[in-house]
């Protein structure tokens, strides 16, 4: 037998808990293009007391003998400058030398992600990732002509790098990311594939 909504608050006491719908960002607000750069994801966790600093890849801790392309080992390496960066977690790219594009770079490099919190004022063993546009709203031609000049003049991470990887869009308001690159932008990776 269908029935109809409750009447009775203790009726709700089998209910499931209530989620809430989440609220809707707006559109037309800032936004922040910077340059994706083609390396691996990673991260570093500094503690608030002395303990030992964390790296971690784009889903797990990683440590010097389980490592990703040699990024806990330069964690481990720089810890005393990394300290700089502040108790917290720090996300950004491990590009360079032997890892994905390469970018024509003898050594490997880390960008943080943060170009609001980090920049000439930093550590000195990290760089950030290239803001190639800021705008007071989003608009896609804003993005065009970010993607247009990285086609045109190469990577602004690796001057004379001449097959960059694309740009990301950073929405503030919605503290959302959104990727755009020049090759395989439909296909996506992995689970962002989605079959026909």
């Amino acid at each position: 037998m269908l029935t109809g909504i409750s009447d009775k608050g203790n009726d709700m006491d089998s209910a499931p808990p209530f989620q809430p719908f989440p609220k809707i960002g707006r559109l037309r607000r800032d936004i922040i293009v910077t340059e994706k750069i083609d390396g691996t994801n990673a991260s570093v966790f500094v503690p608030e007391d002395d303990d030992p600093l964390i790296a971690g890849s784009r889903n797990r801790w990683i440590y010097p003998e389980a490592d990703n392309f040699g990024f806990a080992a330069w964690v481990r390496d720089n810890g005393d400058d990394l300290r700089l960066l502040g108790p917290g977690m720090h996300f950004g790219e491990w590009w360079g030398a032997g890892i994905q594009r390469r970018y024509d770079q003898d050594h490997k490099r880390f960008s943080l992600f943060n170009v609001d919190r980090w920049g000439a004022d930093r550590p000195d063993c990290c760089d950030v990732v290239p803001v190639l546009a800021r705008h007071g709203e989003f608009a896609s031609e804003i993005v065009s002509d970010a993607m247009a000049d990285l086609q045109a003049h190469g990577s602004c991470a690796a001057p004379g790098f001449m097959r960059p990887e694309g740009v990301v869009v950073f929405h503030p308001q919605s503290r959302q990311s959104f990727k755009l690159t020049f090759e395989k932008d439909e296909a996506g990776k992995g689970r962002d594939q989605v079959a026909p």
